[in-house]
Formats: structure tokens, sequence, C-alpha cells
């Protein structure tokens, strides 16, 4: 794991962005044309919303961190490792799909796959062993930066995830004799101790989805 390298790539892109102000002006031009089920404070909607994407990105370090500790700790590194490695991947091999982005755009776009990674994973750990993998739930903050990134693009980024779980997880991955032990750990006082924690993890943005009509 080389998560100082994410971290020091978040660091350039908020230099970058001080520099260029490139997301400011993103969110400034995308803010008249939110879904209106993104629910942003009346005042000063546009920096909470700028506040959203930073911690977005700037968590996903932090969930690798946090992970790649639990995980040893919890005696499942074998099980997680592959997951965060992917994850951090994404931040520095990043696919085709995102050459050329440079400043927190483009990490916002990384994030987004870091954090769809984890979500997917922990789908098919729900399925498998009726809890998740990494206890942290993004889905709203997912769907939120999916409509920043925008429909058409997002939807890639979704495809890329979706390869990389086939790529790494199948129905055979669950079916091997050390399964019912790992399920034991995985649901361990000890591991949910050790995500105790990680408060971070839990954090609340300032956006929120609305309900439909």
């Amino acid at each position: 794991m080389n998560i100082a390298a994410v971290r020091d790539q978040i660091s350039q892109a908020h230099q970058h962005e001080r520099q260029t102000g490139q997301l400011k002006q993103r969110l400034e031009q995308q803010l008249p044309h939110l879904h209106p089920l993104i629910q942003l404070p009346e005042q000063d909607a546009q920096g909470t919303l700028g506040r959203f994407v930073m911690a977005y990105i700037e968590q996903v370090p932090e969930l690798l961190e946090a992970a790649h500790a639990v995980s040893r700790e919890a005696g499942i590194e074998t099980q997680i490792k592959p997951v965060l490695q992917i994850a951090e991947a994404y931040f520095l091999q990043p696919p085709s799909e995102l050459s050329g982005h440079v400043g927190l755009d483009c990490l916002l776009d990384e994030a987004y796959l870091a954090h769809r990674l984890v979500e997917e994973v922990n789908d098919l750990y729900i399925r498998h062993f009726s809890q998740p993998l990494i206890p942290v739930d993004t889905t709203v903050a997912n769907l939120i930066a999916h409509q920043l990134i925008g429909e058409q693009f997002a939807n890639q980024l979704d495809a890329v995830v979706h390869h990389s779980v086939d790529e790494m997880l199948d129905d055979e991955s669950f079916a091997a004799e050390s399964v019912e032990q790992y399920r034991e750990t995985l649901s361990s006082p000890t591991t949910g101790a050790a995500w105790q924690r990680w408060p971070c993890l839990s954090r609340q943005w300032g956006v929120e989805l609305g309900q439909s009509a």
C-alpha cells in the first residue's frame, strides 16, 4: 500500500485548485442544474457543495488506511488488501477513461471509482456473509457524486468498477473451505471494535438527498 502517494496527489490537486479555481468554476456552472432531490442549505450552497467534494476525495486515503489497519488486526488482510490495492490504483494509475484529467476535478472521478468499488464489494459480501466487508455506507454520497460527474461519464466509470469486481471476485471466491471461519472473523467483536476507532468514516457532509414527490 502506498497511501502516502495518494495523499500527496490530493495535496497537489489542492495546489492546482488554488492556482486555477477549476473545481469552483465547475460547481458554479453545475449548481443551477443539480437534480432537485439534492438538498443544499440556502446559505452558502456552493461552499457546502465544494466542501462535500473535498471531503469525498479526502475520505479515500482515510478509508484505505483504516481498512488496511483493521484487516491486519482482524486477520482478514488477505481478503481486503486486493480491494484496497485496486482503489489505490485508481488514484496512482488511473484508467484510460481519466487520461488527461488534472486537479480536484480529476480526483472527484477517481474518488468516485474508489468509493463505488467499496460499495460494490460490500454488496457482494452482504449477499454472501449478511454483512459488509468494510462497514461504511457512502451510497448517498456516491449518488450525489454521480450527478456531479454527469450521467454519461459516471456510467462509464461504473462499468470500470464492475469490470474490476468481476476480475477480482466471483461466487467461487466465497466457496472455499475457510469461508465459515472467515465469516466468524468478519463478525467478531475485535473487528467491530477496530472500526469504532475511525469515526471520520461516518462524517456528515451537509448534502442530502430528498424524497421524490
